[in-house]
């Protein structure tokens, strides 16, 4: 069993920079993780994916803003954001797949943080 537990959230202006973080317990640095996020009234939707190697993917929408890296020491995913947009505004979620590839659908991952609220004004 995998326990996620996501932090580093806030509320920031446009053009600032946030790091998501998120604990893992046990080890899991093996497994494919991701980033999701979810906007009042809109589907969950992919934010970033790493795999066992280290070979990350992003969506179209944070590609070049958003970093995604992991610390296996210390069983914790991590999230750069950076140039934050108002459109960005979600609560994030980190995400372990059940499957060995970077899979961009949510219906993928098994286990689940409980989110963190990401709010960027304009």
């Amino acid at each position: 069993q995998v326990q996620l537990v996501e932090s580093g959230g806030g509320l920031v202006q446009a053009g600032a920079s946030l790091r998501l973080s998120c604990a893992a317990s046990g080890g899991f640095s093996r497994y494919v993780m991701g980033w999701f996020r979810q906007a009042p009234g809109k589907e969950r939707e992919f934010v970033a994916v790493i795999i066992g190697n280290g070979g990350t993917a992003y969506s179209d929408s944070v590609r070049g803003r958003f970093t995604i890296s992991r610390d296996a020491a210390k069983n914790t995913l991590y999230l750069q954001m950076n140039s934050l947009k108002p459109e960005d505004t979600a609560v994030y979620y980190c995400a372990v797949s059940i499957y060995g590839t970077a899979s961009r659908r949510n219906t993928d991952y098994k286990y689940w943080g409980q989110g963190t609220q990401v709010t960027v004004s304009s």
